[in-house]
């Protein structure tokens, strides 16, 4: 079972790579998460621990990272695992922002429906939410590279 949920938004992948990158914030664009941590830097193998807003906190772990494209982290209690995998690319006016979920393990078959249930309903919101973090936190950048100031001639 594999969950997915794509979107468009209006700033290059970089912008999202960066925001990817800062995982202590990532409370800020996702709304079904309250903290992440890494222990360490954001590439693979590097371990850390995700609380969402519901439920308990768990460790995870980056699986891949090719900075500017993609990175997967990997949320695991014993014997069940959840992969969220990131990826972005370049498109006209921006970026295409794909992100997909499936789950592993021995108990995938007991967890996996009841997380894919949430996962499902929660999706769409953190896509909206990164579209506009991004989009916002990019703007003053954007408007600067344009000028930025208006001047009055009168």
């Amino acid at each position: 079972m594999q969950i997915e949920e794509s979107i468009h938004i209006a700033v290059p992948p970089m912008v999202i790579d960066q925001i990817w990158s800062e995982v202590d914030r990532w409370h800020l664009w996702d709304p079904d998460t309250k903290q992440a941590r890494l222990n360490g830097p954001f590439a693979a193998g590097t371990q850390g621990r995700i609380v969402p807003n519901k439920g308990m906190g768990i460790a995870m772990l980056v699986t891949e990272r090719s900075a500017g494209s993609s990175f997967t982290v990997e949320g695991y209690i014993p014997l069940f695992r959840i992969h969220f995998e990131h990826t972005v690319t370049a498109v006209d006016g921006g970026s295409a922002v794909v992100h997909r979920v499936w789950f592993t393990g021995a108990l995938a078959f007991l967890f996996g429906p009841g997380v894919a249930r949430q996962v499902r309903q929660g999706l769409p919101k953190t896509m909206r939410s990164l579209k506009a973090y991004a989009e916002k936190r990019h703007a003053p950048l954007h408007d600067g590279e344009a000028g930025g100031a208006k001047v009055s001639t009168a």
